[in-house]
């Protein structure tokens, strides 16, 4: 493949990435009028974020095998155009059980893009030569960022109903246009995973599942943020409706600044102590967020969290691929499954804790977590193989 088209392939799933990033982004504003425009409370609304959560980790394992057999461009394409109109079937929900539903199929569908996105990813890296994935998460928090914001300032000024179908038609232009210059690899039968675990559909080491309960720890803490960050704004500080949706926005521009830094700092420093200075930063920031007094600060504390967390599950991941002994689709799947978890599983564990405790004591907790984190940094060190993956193109150009 010439590398104008490999390139082209680069631009193509990093606005992928921005695109999904951008629909979450302007999700987490419309959380909050989700309770008095259907009469619920937080304990409902928990449920709903949990059923959205179970519908996208149920739906990554589904995805995986589609693209087993279809290949990542076929099935990132779809998943795509089918992820455009949710965020407005949500907001014109007209009772709580079509908002049920609508938010689960928000769920499975953003969860089935962003596994294919990340394969996708992983494959543009072989025909390049050179690792792209914490740019391309970058990507994702740019377009949380812009999502964010706009989507608060569209809400303050016209509606949600307004800012919902902004967000469709917009997401539409960038899938229209990137998923023309997509590029991929032949789907890979089952049959070509090498080493002890051939033939599993999930990998049953304990280091590969440590490496998951790792990614799960540090995704907590951007669910959270983004499903209860406005609310902790507005209800315990007082926040507006504008400034409460800056937290996430906050919190996913200074991921995406770190992230596009992230594999320059890791190649000077390495994985190991990158990710251990990551994962303290980000317990710093988000105890500075529960201890604030006033939202200037706590977004701040936030933005604070956002660049410490930015390259943990980057180096996660790889490390998962260069789990030794084992096959990388695999040992990267589960890790994936795992992590997402918290992303989308936890924020409502977390919704029906901090309705009794508090977002204060729930987002110290939170600092813990990823202390833990920091603690198990050893066990990415393989995070810094730079081994041919398996089915990797050997007659891939090198980097430009």
């Amino acid at each position: 493949m010439p590398q104008a088209e490999v390139r082209r392939a680069r631009a193509a799933v990093a606005a992928m990435f921005a695109a999904n990033g951008f629909v979450m982004g302007a999700w987490a504003p419309q959380i909050p009028l989700l309770l008095p425009r259907h009469g619920i409370n937080e304990f409902d609304l928990g449920l709903l974020i949990l059923g959205l959560g179970l519908g996208a980790v149920s739906a990554m394992l589904f995805a995986g095998r589609l693209i087993g057999r279809f290949g990542t461009v076929p099935v990132l394409r779809a998943f795509a155009f089918a992820l455009i109109p949710t965020l407005p079937l949500i907001v014109l929900a007209p009772t709580v059980w079509l908002l049920a539903l609508a938010m689960a199929a928000f769920g499975a569908l953003a969860g089935c893009m962003d596994v294919a996105m990340n394969a996708n990813a992983v494959e543009v890296e072989r025909r390049l030569g050179r690792a792209i994935m914490s740019s391309s998460h970058g990507f994702w928090s740019l377009g949380g960022f812009l999502g964010g914001t706009l989507g608060s300032a569209l809400i303050a000024r016209t509606s949600a109903e307004v800012q919902a179908l902004v967000t469709a038609a917009l997401v539409a232009a960038v899938v229209l246009v990137a998923q023309r210059a997509l590029r991929g690899e032949p789907p890979h039968p089952p049959q070509r995973a090498e080493g002890p675990a051939q033939g599993r559909l999930l990998p049953r080491e304990l280091g590969i599942w440590i490496l998951g309960g790792m990614a799960l720890f540090s995704m907590v803490p951007e669910g959270a943020v983004l499903d209860w960050g406005a609310l902790y704004l507005q209800d315990e500080l007082a926040a507006t409706t504008f400034t409460s949706g800056l937290g996430f926005a906050f919190f996913a521009g200074a991921m995406a600044l770190m992230r596009f830094l992230g594999d320059a700092v890791r190649n000077r420093f390495g994985a190991v102590r990158t990710l251990r200075a990551s994962a303290i930063l980000g317990a710093v920031g988000l105890l500075i967020a529960a201890a604030a007094p006033v939202p200037a600060l706590a977004i701040a504390g936030f933005a604070l969290a956002g660049l410490g967390v930015a390259n943990v599950v980057p180096i996660l991941f790889s490390a998962a691929g260069n789990f030794p002994g084992h096959a990388a689709g695999a040992a990267i799947s589960a890790v994936t499954m795992v992590g997402y978890a918290g992303i989308l599983v936890a924020p409502g564990t977390i919704g029906f804790v901090a309705g009794h405790l508090g977002y204060r004591p729930t987002y110290t907790v939170l600092a813990v977590l990823l202390l833990v984190v920091a603690s198990l940094a050893g066990r990415t060190a393989m995070a810094d193989a730079r081994h041919a993956p398996p089915g990797a193109n050997p007659g891939a150009a090198p980097a430009a």
